[in-house]
């Protein structure tokens, strides 16, 4: 049974900011302490192991949870917003017996070790954040030293494993759903058009799988450089416009040598076209998103790729309704997270916060959502600790802001995505998300 992050109005819990650092007092001498035994040490019994954080079984424990995140630097504002979302999942899941311990990572490998570690020594039992994977790759060894899982931000799945789980959206998964469900409607030929980037190498592997998969067909495959600004030659090169144009110039020719009126009539359907013949693709990925799709999508249409007859297909990057105004992107195809949950969070957010959220903060709410559940779980159970590895993949998972959701032992997760379809001004959902994981088919 999904383990809902029910949402109410309640009193908030105790965050631990950032504080300086403090000098620690100079250390004094204890009580001498006999170092015999009244048992032999063959005989004397192991002591149980004490979780990480300490024993919650104990009458004034207290279940610590570190958030790391980038408050300083150039991604301050994003680390902003998710410390408000989660201090908003603080006030809708109340656990007394819970401290959030945030620390900022200054969005730099070191400072998320740093970040770490000073958690770790304030008695930390589990690490959310932090947002980049090469932060993530920083401090794992604080975090696997002390013995402590981390659910991470990052949608990155090579820094997945070894008590290190990937919250991020997965780009795999979303070329997966898309592709799956093109693949549904009967289209076989594919193409992709993605930017010279990790994230778009990512997109390529999976969209190559996910082809592969449905019996289908990749047949282009090109990348540009996003630092340039300017795709214009590697869109004409996938629309294959050069190729087309000729092929336009040798049907007018052949067409104009016969003269009768069949032909004639051809002819006058040529005229105002610039190429002959539809590219060798039904469809076409864009992993991009923001200014960069807008400015990439117009480029289709202009060398003769109709959106009327091949459908464009893209991934949660398209998740942002003002992407709506480019009339090439309306009627696309994408996979996100289902929109009404997003819609519900991004207006209680606006009105707590009074500003409009990054996509990516919902992260913080459901990643900090869960953790207090989980803690709350085993106050009341008795457990001595809340985050270890059976409690944090669950298979029957949770759901959150961004649907249903759940981590695997591998650290990888899973989550219901929607197929949804590009409109002017919002999306049209053109399959829901599943509701439990006994729907999905991955």
């Amino acid at each position: 049974m999904i383990l809902a992050l029910a949402v109410g109005a309640c009193a908030p819990q105790r965050v631990a900011k950032d504080q300086p650092e403090s000098q620690p007092p100079p250390a004094e001498r204890g009580p001498s302490v006999s170092t015999e035994s009244t048992l032999p040490p063959e005989t004397a019994e192991p002591a149980e192991p004490v979780p990480p954080g300490g024993d919650l079984t104990e009458p004034d424990a207290e279940a610590k949870v570190a958030l790391l995140l980038p408050l300083s630097g150039r991604h301050a504002q994003v680390g902003a917003a998710m410390l408000n979302a989660a201090q908003l999942a603080l006030f809708d899941i109340p656990e007394d017996r819970f401290a959030l311990i945030v620390r900022d990572t200054g969005g730099s490998p070191q400072g998320a070790q740093a970040a770490a570690r000073d958690a770790l020594a304030e008695g930390a039992s589990l690490i959310l954040g932090p947002l980049f994977a090469t932060s993530v790759r920083a401090m794992a060894s604080e975090a696997q030293r002390a013995g402590v899982n981390v659910i991470s931000f990052s949608n990155d799945n090579s820094v997945a494993g070894g008590g290190i789980f990937v919250m991020g959206l997965d780009p795999q998964a979303q070329v997966d759903r898309v592709v799956d469900y093109a693949g549904l409607q009967g289209l076989r030929q594919f193409a992709i058009l993605s930017p010279a980037t990790a994230y778009g190498n990512t997109v390529v592997r999976a969209m190559q799988g996910a082809v592969l998969r449905n019996g289908a067909q990749l047949s282009r495959a090109v990348t540009y450089d996003p630092a340039i600004g300017d795709a214009s030659a590697e869109v004409r090169s996938l629309a294959e416009y050069d190729r087309r144009r000729q092929a336009l110039i040798a049907e007018r020719q052949r067409l104009s040598g016969r003269g009768d009126a069949v032909s004639r009539r051809a002819l006058r359907d040529l005229e105002g076209r610039d190429t002959f013949g539809p590219p060798n693709f039904e469809a076409v990925m864009l992993p991009a998103g923001g200014r960069a799709l807008l400015a990439l999508a117009p480029l289709l249409p202009y060398y003769d790729v109709d959106p009327g007859e091949v459908r464009f297909l893209g991934t949660a990057l398209w998740d942002d309704s003002q992407l709506g105004t480019e009339p090439a992107l309306i009627g696309g195809w994408f996979a996100a997270p289902p929109p009404h949950l997003w819609q519900g969070f991004r207006n209680r957010y606006q009105e707590t916060f009074g500003s409009v959220p990054p996509r990516i903060a919902s992260l913080a709410y459901d990643a900090t959502a869960l953790a207090s559940v989980l803690a709350g779980r085993a106050f009341a159970e008795r457990k001595p600790t809340a985050f270890d590895l059976e409690s944090v993949t669950q298979p029957s998972g949770f759901s959150g802001t961004d649907g249903i959701f759940r981590f695997l032992p591998t650290g990888q997760s899973q989550r219901g995505l929607a197929v949804l379809e590009m409109q002017r001004g919002g999306f049209k959902v053109r399959d829901p998300a599943p509701q439990t994981f006994d729907q999905l088919l991955f």
